[in-house]
């Protein structure tokens, strides 16, 4: 029987389903929707669906998009039979998808969780199973999946103490919504703790984002910018947040060496505020949207363009991870981003403090002697100085996390071992 919370939601939800397109919009305006593509989100489509099984794989934003490309690319070369469906949430992520998904995957938005709307996509899509990442807990969609016989698997999940203190006012609509899943697997200890206290039962430990290979880049951009920037040792900040960027660069004034510090901002439609900034305290900088080159006289390269983080990568002596200083200059917490994407590449990385959201690669690179942890920018010269003067040094760093990235990134075999029992029968070679 379903809970009462759960039924007083649908309801809730169907009556304001009427009201959903023009919040859209207004979030179109905003640029928070695709204004071309707005209509996913309420389920209509103008892609038709192929002949055949079909799985849908979700994620909700840029990071957990990005952890569904190796699953991708596993289901395309191991079940050529299949069509795949993607959804994310952003528009950030869709840019990024169009670019990243291999040919013949389909990309959609994810539609809203009002009762009409989950029918119409699932009517449309017929998926054979449903793989979800991180924590999408969304009621309508997983008890109507459920109910049509749709496998369900949350992977890679990571759940909050916010998100069980809130489903604890609910425990049994949370046993309802957990137990739909045929297959749970939580990205660590904790949250795999929480998701048990909600009722979910517990198939084993994955970390999507561990997985995966190093980040793609156009080798042409690469020969033109390394020719432009010539010499100068590189540092590249990767990921950065507001306020973290004129902190580094103010930071990396005191090098004695004079580098090429290329800034890349986790939301690129910041760059003409970071402009603002960098030209009101007279540094010198190009700028990649723009379609500004580095000059002789470039300090700053502020790269605000999407997709390329692996080209500015390569490029880089050094890398900065941003999202991992908020706290130290006093803003709220980021929880720093994926430390294992310069690790591949065997590129030396130095954190702030605030890497939460990846405590327990974090932990691991340090130990390995991978990745340098400091406490505020104004430490970053001091561990800076050394790499860039003792080459064979950084060299060592970043073989160390090279090697400790391939440690870490066993997950997708594990999940690919469970999840196809799940996957709908062989039907033959398209």
């Amino acid at each position: 029987m379903t809970p009462l919370p759960l039924i007083a939601y649908r309801l809730a939800t169907r009556a304001l389903e009427p009201l959903a397109p023009r919040l859209l919009d207004a979030r179109a305006r905003r640029g928070k929707e695709d204004p071309v593509r707005v209509d996913e989100r309420m389920g209509f489509t103008r892609t038709p669906r192929p002949a055949g099984d079909l799985v849908w794989l979700h994620g909700v934003s840029v990071g957990e998009s990005l952890s569904l490309l190796p699953v991708v690319e596993r289901l395309t070369k191991a079940r050529p039979d299949l069509t795949v469906l993607v959804t994310s949430s952003t528009v950030t992520s869709a840019h990024i998808l169009a670019e990243r998904l291999p040919t013949g995957v389909i990309h959609q938005y994810t539609p809203v969780d009002a009762p009409g709307v989950v029918e119409r996509f699932l009517d449309h899509w017929r998926p054979s199973l449903a793989v979800f990442v991180e924590s999408e807990l969304w009621p309508n969609l997983l008890l109507e999946a459920q109910r049509r016989g749709v496998k369900l698997a949350l992977v890679s999940a990571r759940i909050t103490e916010k998100t069980v203190e809130g489903w604890a006012r609910f425990p049994a609509s949370a046993r309802a919504l957990t137990g739909a899943f045929d297959l749970v697997l939580p990205q660590d200890a904790v949250s795999a703790q929480r998701l048990e206290g909600m009722g979910a039962r517990i198939d084993g430990l994955v970390n999507l984002k561990l997985s995966g290979d190093a980040l793609p880049h156009d080798p042409a951009a690469f020969s033109r910018l390394s020719a432009a920037i010539g010499d100068r040792p590189v540092i590249v900040a990767a990921s950065t947040h507001e306020g973290e960027e004129i902190t580094i660069v103010r930071a990396l004034d005191h090098l004695s060496e004079r580098v090429c510090l290329i800034l890349t901002p986790r939301h690129p439609e910041r760059g003409a505020h970071i402009a603002q900034a960098l030209q009101r305290d007279g540094y010198a900088f190009a700028m990649r949207s723009r379609g500004e080159t580095i000059g002789p006289d470039t300090d700053i390269y502020l790269a605000d363009t999407l997709n390329e983080m692996g080209l500015f990568l390569r490029l880089a002596d050094v890398v900065v991870m941003g999202g991992s200083f908020a706290p130290a200059i006093g803003l709220p917490p980021v929880g720093g981003h994926n430390p294992l994407e310069p690790a591949r590449l065997g590129k030396p990385t130095i954190t702030g403090p605030d890497a939460s959201n990846w405590a327990p690669v974090t932990a691991a690179l340090v130990e390995a002697g991978a990745l340098a942890l400091v406490q505020a920018p104004s430490d970053l010269p001091g561990v800076i100085e050394p790499l860039l003067e003792d080459l064979n040094a950084a060299k060592a760093m970043g073989e160390r996390g090279r090697r400790a990235a391939v440690e870490a990134g066993g997950g997708l075999e594990r999940l690919w071992a469970l999840l196809s029992p799940l996957m709908p029968q062989r039907q033959g070679r398209r």
